[in-house]
């Protein structure tokens, strides 16, 4: 096996991991499963050469698990900081600006926002991956992109139904969230 389908087998590893992703309720599943994805999407960036792609799904991974601890603007602040060094010192062409766009949006909305919202910053933020991974020729990174836009798509339709309905999908979310605010308030 040549390097370039080890590479592209890396991708459809992640894809195979992330697959499920969206259909979580529970923001700590989906953020425990999305951390995941985003570390071997990220080997699989840095594989294929796109080093701006690989260290903006690389700090996804790690911005996401202490997203799980912490509301903390200023830890927000240097995610988005470090995103925008590192991935901007390394970019060659116009595309390469996508994901570390949609990696900063995307931090914005794991820190400062909760349920239905981060699901719809994400699905834009999940538009343009697809579209650089689709331009890099990522085999798994452009399935799993394209998945996630559509699933996320799906439920976000799912999701509002719901709530139209009176039944809030994320009620266990924001008692999560509020209990993390007070702790980290007093």
């Amino acid at each position: 096996m040549t390097y370039y389908w080890f590479a592209q087998s890396v991708g459809v590893l992640a894809f195979v991991v992330g697959i499920t992703m969206f259909f979580n309720r529970s923001d700590r599943r989906f953020k425990q499963q999305l951390s995941a994805y985003s570390a071997i999407i990220g080997v699989h960036f840095l594989m294929m050469g796109a080093a701006p792609a690989g260290m903006s799904a690389l700090l996804n991974s790690l911005r996401t698990l202490i997203s799980l601890r912490t509301r903390n603007q200023w830890i927000m602040v240097i995610f988005i900081v470090l995103t925008l060094v590192l991935g901007l010192s390394r970019a060659h062409h116009w595309v390469e600006l996508l994901p570390v766009g949609a990696t900063v949006v995307s931090t914005w909305a794991l820190f400062r926002t909760s349920g239905l919202t981060t699901r719809c910053i994400m699905w834009c933020s999940t538009c343009c991956w697809v579209f650089h991974n689709i331009w890099l020729g990522s085999i798994g990174g452009s399935l799993i992109e394209g998945s996630f836009l559509v699933m996320n798509g799906f439920n976000i339709i799912r999701f509002r139904r719901l709530q139209l309905r009176g039944i809030d999908p994320f009620e266990v979310e924001k008692k999560i969230v509020k209990k993390m605010e007070e702790n980290q308030a007093g």
